[in-house]
């Protein structure tokens, strides 16, 4: 079947791209987060097909059931299911709104529960470590301003590489960025970040080959950088400080908020700096500095084990 022909689209495919428009224009989606709806849907919907249910006002609470226990057999993980029964939610709740079904029938079905991993994250030394860098080339400018700048804000990977060279204001030491839905948010620059990036900034044009681009931290062909590139930029770094953890890009923003908390931060004011619409979030960090301080006095306490 021919998505892209109209003529040949299912009903249900239809109203899948109704939805998928609509929420792209109200919630002003990312492309990733726009095609994780669309492959959500796609496979409800060949499955529902399978079923021979064609049209979205015939779709059961059972049906919805039975589809979520299918990807548990086939050993999808859970948090891909939670995910995917989001969608489901989402699509139904879209349906009900407009009036296109009597009633919600997704509603009542209740979300697997996930495990709370907690964040990996840098000891503070070795963030001091994987900081250190004497700059000598372009790129060792470059490399040290994107570090200093995650671990200094907190910013996730895809925000940090949207940033234009309009979001700065040396002057008040500030940045302004775009998380999840577009929403906008002002981030304090400390004085490591900002000599970094003015350090960089001196240098950045060695990377543009006589074209301009507006993103501030660009590749050797002078286009913005990749998440895959920055990934590879950071293990690269890791093995020569010699940090032998399993440590991603996210990495860095969990240890900026744990080392906040461990410091005596406000949770509200890390919430603010991180971005979270949900206080709830956030308050994973709390687990951590608990862990932290139960293994502290273990350690240290005379009077923690006989």
């Amino acid at each position: 079947m021919n998505d892209n022909n109209t003529n040949k689209l299912s009903p249900m495919q239809i109203k899948i791209n109704d939805f998928i428009s609509h929420i792209q224009f109200e919630k002003r989606l990312s492309d990733n987060t726009k095609n994780s709806y669309q492959n959500d849907l796609k496979h409800y919907r060949l499955y529902l097909e399978d079923k021979k249910i064609y049209s979205v006002e015939n779709i059961s609470k059972s049906d919805i059931e039975k589809y979520l226990e299918k990807l548990k057999k086939d050993d999808v993980k859970t948090s891909s299911i939670a995910r995917k029964l989001t969608t489901i939610k989402a699509f139904h709740n879209y349906l009900f709104q407009t009036q296109i079904i009597a009633v919600d029938v997704s509603e009542t079905i209740e979300r697997p529960k996930l495990r709370k991993k907690l964040p990996n994250v840098l000891t503070i030394d070795e963030v001091d470590r994987l900081l250190n860098i004497e700059c000598k080339t372009k790129f060792d400018y470059r490399n040290k301003s994107m570090l200093e700048l995650m671990y200094g804000t907190g910013l996730r990977i895809s925000e940090m590489l949207d940033l234009k060279l309009t979001d700065f204001d040396l002057e008040n030491c500030i940045i302004r960025c775009y998380g999840k839905g577009s929403k906008e948010r002002i981030v304090p620059i400390g004085e490591y970040t900002m000599e970094s990036l003015i350090a960089y900034l001196e240098v950045r044009n060695l990377f543009l080959k006589r074209k301009n681009c507006e993103y501030l931290f660009l590749n050797n062909l002078g286009g913005r950088l990749s998440r895959f590139s920055f990934f590879k930029i950071l293990k690269k770094m890791l093995e020569e400080k010699g940090i032998h953890k399993d440590v991603s890009p996210h990495s860095l923003r969990h240890s900026f908020a744990t080392h906040m908390l461990e410091y005596g931060a406000d949770l509200r004011s890390i919430q603010e700096l991180l971005g979270h619409s949900d206080i709830a979030t956030t308050k994973i960090y709390t687990h951590i500095s608990n862990n932290k301080i139960k293994k502290e006095y273990e350690e240290f306490h005379p009077r923690s084990k006989k």
